[in-house]
């Protein structure tokens, strides 16, 4: 059987959320739907105005906008912050998705200077601002790349007023910001508050379809609004996508603390397993990065192979080295730490 196909035939999975189909998927948003709810058009109306000033509260903020995308809401931040301080230079680290995943978009399209703060195999912290002055940073909490690495509290304070020490603004990457929060026990709004700008995800943690909400200063986010014409994301209609992700953030936003745990036992699981480690130990957040020790080709076959034996999806999508990104849901709240220490075990053991 092909890699799909025995994805398909698994009825349960170690990572991320349960696999539904389309019509299930359409399903679930036709129940959500009010009666008297109707269509936004080009940005207005209730259903999409009232989930942003709902997000932009969650999130304590002036004022919110939904977009088709984190990439369009990122680049739109960052150039309306170099605009206002006459500065067209950028900082971030080299493992932000500006630098590895969107074609040096920034420098293309807005002719920003970039400028690569820290080292590429360690988290940003404070020491690493030696940078020229720069018209915005980018700080990504947590840090994909790394694990979903999170400094603690007063490390982080100490990070954004390094950065405010160089730049006329600081924005945050929060992709993964609601699953972050449980690490600080502290509203998202609080980790908010240290930065000017922020962008959410909704369909990586939370599982929605697609869409992103950049938070900020009503005037950034007024301005935010017209770049989002220019890119061409001010869509006719974008209701598919605000009522995906105002499901899944009331459903998955309260399971996160719940998804966190059970990565962390997953982690206690396999600590004293030889041939597998996980980063950072013990994890910071629902996501950690794997490594299991042997060929690569020798690894995904085995992984292939007790997923099909098992019914259990075990995430054979191993990259160099055979690591691979482990990403807690719903669906891994259904496997127990002991089947989950028995499956990599004899993942290692048939690639050994």
């Amino acid at each position: 059987m092909k890699p799909m196909e025995i994805r398909a035939s698994c009825t349960r999975s170690v990572t991320r959320h349960p696999v539904r189909s389309l019509s299930e998927r359409l399903a679930d948003l036709i129940a959500d739907i009010g009666d008297d709810e109707t269509s936004d058009m080009y940005g207005q109306g209730p259903l999409i105005n009232d989930f942003e000033a709902h997000v932009a509260e969650l999130l304590g903020k002036d004022a919110a906008v939904f977009m088709p995308s984190g990439t369009m809401a990122q680049q739109i931040a960052l150039r309306i912050w170099c605009d206002g301080a006459g500065i067209g230079r950028v900082g971030y680290h080299p493992t932000s998705h500006l630098h590895l995943h969107e074609q040096q978009a920034l420098a293309e399209l807005h002719r920003l200077e970039i400028t690569l703060l820290g080292d590429a195999e360690r988290p940003l912290t404070a020491d690493d601002f030696d940078a020229p002055e720069l018209g915005a940073v980018l700080i990504e909490l947590p840090q994909r790349e790394l694990g979903g690495i999170l400094p603690e509290w007063q490390a982080l304070e100490a990070l954004v007023a390094a950065a405010r020490s160089r730049a006329a603004a600081v924005h945050l990457d929060g992709a993964r910001l609601w699953e972050a929060a449980p690490f600080y026990d502290r509203p998202v709004a609080d980790i908010a508050a240290l930065f000017d700008s922020v962008y959410v995800s909704f369909y990586k943690g939370l599982g929605g379809v697609t869409g992103a909400i950049l938070a900020g200063p009503e005037d950034h986010i007024a301005e935010a609004k017209i770049w989002q014409r220019r890119h061409g994301g001010n869509l006719h209609a974008l209701w598919p996508y605000v009522v995906s992700a105002r499901r899944c953030l009331k459903l998955r936003l309260e399971r996160m603390p719940a998804y966190v745990a059970r990565m962390r036992a997953f982690a206690d699981a396999v600590r004293d397993l030889d041939g597998m480690d996980v980063t950072p130990d013990p994890p910071h957040t629902n996501m950690a990065h794997i490594r299991l020790r042997g060929d690569l080709g020798a690894l995904t076959q085995a992984s292939l192979d007790v997923s099909g034996e098992t019914g259990i999806w075990v995430g054979q999508r191993f990259r160099e080295g055979g690591l691979f990104e482990l990403s807690v849901g719903d669906a891994s709240l259904e496997v127990e730490p002991d089947e989950f220490r028995a499956l990599y075990a004899d993942i290692l053991r048939r690639a050994n």
